[in-house]
Parts: C-alpha cells; structure tokens; sequence
C-alpha cells in the first residue's frame, strides 16, 4: 500500500463522539513509552502527523487520522499511564475500553510491544482481554534497531512461547523498526488485505 495522504481529523473524548463514518478503522495501543506515535508517524510517511513526546502517556483522546480517504488509523491513548491520578486512569481505561467494545467500523487493533522488554503483565492482561472479548489484533514489537538481530529474533521467539502458554494460536506479529522504516510494508499490506476483504 502507498500511502498518498493522511490527515488529522478528530480527537474524541469517547467513542459515541468519533467520525460518523463507516470506513474501517484501524486502532494503535501500547503501554505508554512505547513509541507509539514514532511508529504511527513512520507507517504514514509523516514525520509530524502524530506528535511525539520525550513525557509518556501524553495521548489523552481518541485520535482519527484518514489514510487516503479509505480508512482511519486510530492513535489511541496508552495503558499502564505514566503519573496519572486513579481518577484519570480510570477515565481513560473507560474511553479505551468503550472504543474497542463499541466501535463497530474497528477492524484490528495493533498491540505496540517494546521488543527490548520481557513480556509484561500489563501487555499480556491486555491481549488476553481482547482475544475474550473477541477482538481481532495483532502484534508490533517496536524499537527493532535498538537491539542486534539474533536478540530481537530471540526475544520475539521469548514472547511467543509466553504467549502460547495461555493461546493455542498466535496473532500476527510484525517486528518494526521507526528509526529504519522496518516493517512499514508489512502492516500497510496487512491493513491493505483486511481492506480488501471488507470491501470483497
């Protein structure tokens, strides 16, 4: 897929207040820190679409941006907050969860996953609640380049043995890299056939 536009469209405090469109929507989490918005940015060709912090958690919405008048990419705001009050955590799982529960144009959401770190709870909590609530998903390590190849493969490998302690099957994985534009093709092709197939 070439990306040939991509525009900001809305921020939504919850999801009844998203676009009022039927295109397929195509949701990014991760625990805060992850290089979510590095990412988006990379997959978009766009160095400023999603804005980039050196302070985690500063996604507080529900973010659309419109992929070339076809789907929406959805930068949703991350888990595990960083300094938040139990209040506003509250608050934000609420958004998060009522978005992917709710939002019927929701195609997959993109698990981000720091291939550096071992599996952590708040992840795997994550994945399980989506796999029992019956949303399709996949998984993107991040940070790639920071790691030689033989670890990251070895990591990756870590990961899915945790995985499928609790899974009889695994989602798709994709191993990017923003830094080296590693794996863009790979998520736009597989955001591209899922397109394919809804419009089929």
């Amino acid at each position: 897929m070439i990306i040939k536009q991509a525009e900001f469209t809305l921020s939504s405090p919850r999801e009844a207040m998203c676009p009022n469109d039927t295109k397929p929507e195509y949701a990014f989490i991760g625990r805060s820190n992850v290089g979510k918005s590095s990412l988006i940015n990379m997959l978009c060709n766009n160095k400023k679409l999603a804005k980039t912090s050196a302070t985690p958690g500063k996604t507080l919405l529900i973010n659309h941006f419109l992929i070339n008048r076809e789907w929406y990419l959805v930068d949703l705001p991350g888990y595990g907050f960083a300094k938040r009050s139990k209040s506003e955590v509250a608050r934000l799982d609420q958004m998060i969860k009522g978005y992917i529960l709710q939002r019927k144009q929701l195609a997959n959401v993109f698990v981000l996953i720091d291939i550096r770190l071992e599996a952590q709870n708040i992840d795997l909590e994550f994945i399980d609640w989506l796999g029992m609530s019956g949303i399709p998903f996949s998984i993107v390590f991040t940070k790639a380049d920071k790691l030689s190849a033989a670890k990251a493969t070895q990591n990756v490998e870590a990961y899915k043995q945790k995985l499928l302690e609790t899974w009889e099957e695994l989602p798709p994985i994709f191993v990017t890299s923003s830094e080296k534009k590693r794996g863009r093709d790979e998520v736009l092709d597989y955001i591209e056939n899922i397109n394919t197939e809804l419009n089929g």
